[in-house]
């Protein structure tokens, strides 16, 4: 039979005991805690980096959107187009007293690109990071094709795009930048009836 100070001996090592199981259950949930949040940390990261990427695409679909528009209606002179590319960043613009309607789309789609919709602090911040355009004629003869291209600088490595070389090498790695390509098909309204040649393009 145990007598009291051995049961009084037990009680005080199960006490102690119990403390030492405690402290343990509190480092590991501290532990768990501090993983659960450092994996929230970065989930905030890659979505800030998504939403950031998101925003790019859908500004670039715009500003393309608007330069396929021009080209449209100024269909007869979609040739003048061609020549000065790429526009946007790096490109400098005298948009005081353009000569032709293509020469003044042209130059407001430049500031376009470069963000002058937004100004922050005297700094035109409207557009993507590093916004060119580049407008190309592969197919001169009728029915003409125009290419129209807007390429920027993404945040993360993707793969680079194919279908443009407008803006290449200028982003260091190839594979941070980011394009949207746009056909434009100049077809005739009205044909020669004895030559068959394109009379209104």
């Amino acid at each position: 039979m145990l007598t009291r100070a051995a049961m009084r001996t037990g009680a005080a090592r199960r006490a102690r005991s119990a403390h030492g199981v405690s402290m343990i259950e509190v480092l590991v949930a501290l532990l768990i805690l501090t993983v659960g949040l450092l994996g929230i940390a970065g989930l905030q990261t890659q979505m800030q980096t998504a939403q950031l990427e998101a925003y790019q695409r859908s500004q670039a679909i715009v500003l393309l959107q608007d330069m396929v528009d021009r080209v449209s209606a100024n269909r007869k002179n979609v040739a003048s187009y061609v020549g000065a590319n790429p526009l946007g960043t790096g490109t400098t613009l005298d948009c005081a007293a353009p000569v032709t309607v293509a020469t003044k789309d042209m130059c407001e789609w430049s500031n376009l690109l470069l963000g002058a919709a937004e100004i922050t602090g005297g700094n035109k911040v409207g557009a993507m990071i590093g916004a060119r355009g580049c407008i190309t004629l592969p197919v001169t003869v009728m029915p003409r094709q125009t290419i129209v291209a807007v390429v920027w600088q993404g945040v993360t490595p993707t793969a680079a795009p194919s279908g443009t070389s407008c803006g290449l090498n200028q982003y260091g790695d190839e594979r941070t930048r980011r394009a949207m390509v746009a056909s434009v098909t100049i077809g005739c309204l009205q044909n020669d009836p004895t030559t068959g040649n394109c009379i209104t393009p």
